[in-house]
């Protein structure tokens, strides 16, 4: 990766079976749910979720109405253990290719979470980065840790 872009590193610990953490990152109305930063609400155009497919999303403003779309690709599925995707923003302001890797482990408790986002833009600051990414792990729990029977 260039000088020009960043990397932001996450690390949770969810209350949560490690195969319903993994279903959020690969279900539509899940990532629409939970991926989202706050103030945001989130469209998946059309998902592919296979070795080469991937999905387009796009977040919108709820204030403004305002919205940015992006590109997933999957390079890499191990259900349960791993995602390594592309990201590309349909924006040409916001150029490059950035690379999420997802790494889930099963511990005693629930489910260990390691997310690297490598290649951010060098216009969108790192810290805004770390800021939406925290919003979205707490929608993302509230997703997970309940434990509702039918």
């Amino acid at each position: 990766m260039s000088e020009e872009t960043g990397t932001v590193r996450l690390h949770r610990v969810l209350k949560a079976p490690v195969e319903r953490v993994y279903k959020a990152f690969t279900d539509k109305k899940g990532l629409e749910y939970w991926l989202p930063p706050y103030g945001f609400t989130g469209t998946i155009h059309e998902m592919d979720v296979r070795l080469g497919g991937g999905y387009r999303m796009s977040f919108t403003n709820f204030g403004t109405g305002d919205s940015h779309s992006f590109t997933v690709n999957f390079v890499e599925l191990v259900p349960n253990e791993r995602i390594l995707h592309t990201d590309r923003f349909d924006d040409a302001n916001l150029p490059g290719e950035m690379q999420v890797t997802i790494d889930f482990k099963p511990v005693s408790c629930g489910t260990e979470l390691w997310i690297v986002q490598e290649g951010i833009p060098s216009v969108i600051p790192i810290e805004a980065c770390y800021l939406g990414w925290q919003e979205s792990l707490a929608q993302l729990a509230k997703l997970v840790e309940p434990n509702i029977s039918d």
